[in-house]
């Protein structure tokens, strides 16, 4: 049986995976990105760390079915090639297939590090089974990917930004240019946001507001332990913050009626609270067929996502 190798390109680390055609991880490591001189340094990292990994564990070429790999930016899944992955520094376009095919001698393959997550989720994770699963990531930004019928929607090449969904046309800025997208309000920097603008208006008494009054570090992580606590702010923060996320689900719901909606990204860490208040509005919002049927889960890889759904990018492509 041959094996799959998965990588996740980020702005931060590299991982990678060594996997079964089955998704069973075997071996995992990861590098530094090294992002200095354009980020002209980071594909030779790579095929030089995959290089070195094989020879440790007495691998070749020929064991190897394929490499998957989700990176940042503006993915061409056709060509294997990368650009505006402004968190890389990559401002060019990058032939990273031609150089990873040629240095590694394996076939390659790549698509959009949300997207990639979104396979994992549906072959491994919350969605396993299913053909038609949405994946929503809440971290600094809130990206997403979509399955549908067994197949990654790319559209003409950036369907699945789902944190552009506009849940409120007078709201706040977002980094797209546009007004009232789910990022200003479902990141972890939107959650703050939020947070901090409630705080002005209210006049009751809260553990959250003497924090943001007094200038202390507010995270999504302290806001959400406060509702826990039944902090009164926090409590009308978060409820802002499901209504948000619960109506953007709703939306995409009724477009693609998916099995799954899966929630990932840091801000899921939340847990059970976010996917109990989601799905209040969720259903609320929903068509009647579909909040029936459709349902919405806590992602369950975490950071093996992008690893797994990379590797199934091999698997899908033969």
């Amino acid at each position: 049986m041959k094996k799959l190798i998965g990588i996740d390109l980020g702005g931060t680390t590299v991982k990678f995976a060594i996997l079964t055609e089955e998704g069973e991880v075997q071996q995992k490591w990861s590098i530094e990105t090294d992002i200095q001189n354009d980020g002209k340094y980071i594909i030779p990292n790579i095929i030089k760390s995959i290089n070195h990994r094989l020879e440790l564990y007495g691998l070749s070429s020929d064991d190897f079915l394929g490499i998957g790999m989700g990176s940042p930016g503006n993915v061409d899944v056709i060509k294997g090639t990368v650009i505006g992955a402004y968190n890389l520094n990559w401002h060019e376009l990058q032939h990273v297939k031609e150089q990873i095919e040629e240095g590694t001698r394996v076939p390659f393959f790549m698509d959009n590090d949300a997207n990639v997550a979104a396979l994992g989720e549906q072959w491994k994770g919350a969605g396993e089974g299913s053909n038609n699963v949405v994946f929503v990531t809440l971290g600094t930004g809130v990206g997403g990917g979509i399955v549908a019928e067994g197949n990654l929607i790319h559209g003409l090449g950036a369907a699945g930004e789902i944190g552009h969904i506009n849940v409120d046309p007078t709201g706040y800025e977002c980094t797209c240019g546009n007004v009232g997208c789910l990022e200003t309000v479902a990141s972890a920097k939107g959650v703050v946001q939020l947070a901090r603008d409630i705080s002005e208006k209210y006049a009751g008494d809260s553990i959250l507001k003497v924090m943001i009054d007094d200038g202390q570090e507010v995270t999504a992580k302290v806001i959400f332990d406060q509702a826990r606590f039944e902090d009164p702010l926090a409590e009308i923060v978060v409820e802002k913050f499901y209504f948000y996320l619960g109506l953007a689900c709703s939306n995409i719901a009724n477009v693609l009626h998916p099995d799954t909606i899966v929630i990932g990204g840091g801000v899921s860490a939340a847990g059970e609270m976010l996917i109990h208040g989601v799905t209040r509005y969720f259903k609320k919002y929903a068509f009647p067929q579909i909040k029936e049927s459709t349902k919405i889960k806590l992602a369950e890889l975490g950071n093996d996502a992008g690893v797994i759904g990379a590797a199934s990018l091999v698997v899908n492509n033969f």
